[in-house]
């Protein structure tokens, strides 16, 4: 079967999605694929080689990801290429196509808090209802993620398999004086720290956060500072302002986006990750903080839960008086840190890059027989 996967967005965005992207292709690398030919869409613009193997070969297209034209021109592009089956990770596939079509469902957000968005993004995410009604299957990256799918687009239960994203093999545990030195190195920063990892845009609640800091410093009492390692997204502008109006423009480093071996180790040197979204629909960066033995807090909602399960502490995002109780618990309880973290080791076991790849390619066969 000629089954193509459309990476398209990893050149502009090796965050979220890309991220979903680079670690599914390399995984399915590393399966048994024979029998299936994998091609690989990428941007005409990007250089980056992903076809390491025999069963992969690149093929560059012109069409821009969430273009105007995209439905058009995608069209064009690829039915010269006598595909078997498309694979579009990024929710909205071709509509007109001569072949069988997967997409992944990451998350509604989109649907949900649509007053998040910026109009070109609610222009390209509001095709979801042709998208999932003119795709063959979707895959769900959660079981939160499904349901939502089956409630606010009527999809067919039948329709949806659920398979979990996994964190990339990078993430590990390191010598937590070794890390704290490469992030002194890089960054500067030398005092311990309280992480947040994610694209900085309005559903991650990141002014939540800021509020929470603000009374983990004046009513706790701590030193820590707080580290925002994530590019900015649309609609950032407010926790800037937030940082400002708050007043700790000395207490809080925002570093823009970090490449994943910087990332390892600020993982390892912090005190805790908090991940306080509003919404999610799987939720990549805890999963990541486990894998280094660092203690997490997320929020109660969404998709957060199921991928934590009892290895995190579990807050109400709309609560700051509970996230700034909750960081200062991890700050000061060393039993309850060392629970987490044995926990939260066991837990990362269970999402594995492999299984992702062996589940995704039994439903491209399985929707490529049908």
């Amino acid at each position: 079967m000629r089954i193509g996967i459309d990476a398209r967005l990893v050149y502009y965005s090796r965050a979220g999605i890309g991220q979903y992207i680079l670690r599914l292709v390399e995984a399915l690398m590393r399966i048994d694929v024979s029998g299936d030919q994998f091609i690989l869409l990428q941007s005409r613009k990007d250089h980056t080689r992903l076809d390491h193997h025999p069963n992969f070969t690149r093929v560059s297209l012109w069409t821009p990801s969430h273009h105007r034209l995209e439905q058009l021109t995608l069209h064009f592009e690829i039915s010269r290429l006598r595909l078997d089956l498309l694979h579009s990770p990024d929710f909205i596939p071709p509509f007109r196509r001569n072949c069988k079509s997967v997409i992944t469902v990451h998350d509604l957000a989109f649907l949900l808090y649509p007053h998040f968005l910026t109009k070109e993004a609610a222009r390209y995410y509001g095709q979801i209802d042709q998208a999932v009604r003119r795709t063959d299957h979707i895959i769900a990256v959660s079981e939160s993620t499904r349901r939502d799918t089956i409630k606010l687009l009527g999809v067919p239960e039948q329709k949806i398999t659920v398979i979990y994203e996994a964190a990339n093999p990078i993430y590990r545990p390191v010598d937590k004086e070794v890390a704290r030195c490469h992030v002194a190195e890089i960054y500067g920063i030398r005092e311990p720290y309280i992480l947040f990892v994610s694209t900085i845009e309005p559903r991650k609640n990141l002014p939540g956060l800021l509020q929470a800091f603000r009374l983990l410093r004046d009513s706790y009492k701590r030193e820590e500072k707080l580290v925002l390692a994530g590019g900015r997204g649309w609609l950032s502008e407010e926790v800037f302002t937030t940082i400002d109006r708050l007043g700790l423009n000395d207490h809080v480093c925002a570093l823009g986006r970090v490449p994943s071996e910087h990332l390892l180790y600020l993982y390892n040197a912090a005190q805790m990750l908090v991940h306080p979204s509003f919404y999610e629909g799987f939720g990549l960066p805890p999963l990541e903080a486990m894998h280094c033995g660092t203690p997490v807090i997320v929020s109660n909602v969404s998709a957060l839960p199921e991928v934590v399960g009892d290895a995190a502490i579990l807050v109400d995002p709309h609560d700051i008086d509970g996230m700034a109780a909750a960081m200062w618990r991890l700050l000061t309880d060393e039993q309850l840190r060392a629970c987490l973290i044995e926990k939260g080791f066991k837990r990362a076991q269970m999402f594995s890059p492999e299984r992702t790849a062996q589940q995704t390619l039994e439903v491209y066969r399985r929707v490529g027989a049908s």
